[in-house]
């Protein structure tokens, strides 16, 4: 039984996609710092530690997907192997899971503390939540692909059973 073309494309399609959001989500997570100088002197202010786990899963979500993507090359379409469809099954669900609780972690935890602000005229300590705000966004469109795949490997694995 091979995959048919248009599944193979669409599969690293979406692959390609939810490493590119999750790539981005990384840079901006590792430029978001909690310090900043001012007259000469270092201000730091609380780190909001739902940024440090959206951190570490993008972190894991980039190393999964990018082993996945090897993984698929080298089993699916070089040896035309289907071993590989139940760690690509569990793969996909256990990393879009993580994707989407980074997500909300890092949603509800920049909505939650710019509400209880009390000097909102902090431009620093207001592009930090904004730059976590931002991340965590580009985690719903990396969840949304691999869910997706998720959706497609349980096809793949309905079809091999």
């Amino acid at each position: 039984m091979e995959l048919p073309k248009s599944h193979i494309i669409a599969i690293l399609l979406l692959r390609g996609i939810s490493l590119l959001f999750l790539l981005l989500s990384f840079v901006i997570l590792l430029n978001n710092g909690n310090t900043y100088k001012e007259n000469g002197r270092d201000y730091f202010f609380v780190k909001v530690e739902s940024y440090s786990y959206m951190f570490a899963a993008s972190i894991i979500g980039i190393g999964c997907t990018i082993l996945q993507t090897i993984a698929f090359v080298i089993f699916q379409i070089v040896m035309e192997s289907h071993k590989f469809i139940i760690f690509e099954f569990y793969g996909d669900k256990v990393i879009s899971y993580l994707l989407l609780s980074a997500a909300a972690a890092g949603l509800g935890a920049s909505i939650d503390v710019e509400s209880h602000l009390i000097d909102k005229s902090n431009d620093h300590f207001n592009n930090y939540l904004s730059k976590g705000f931002a991340a965590a966004n580009l985690f719903l469109p990396a969840f949304v692909c691999t869910s997706t795949l998720s959706i497609l490997s349980s096809y793949a694995l309905a079809k091999k059973v």
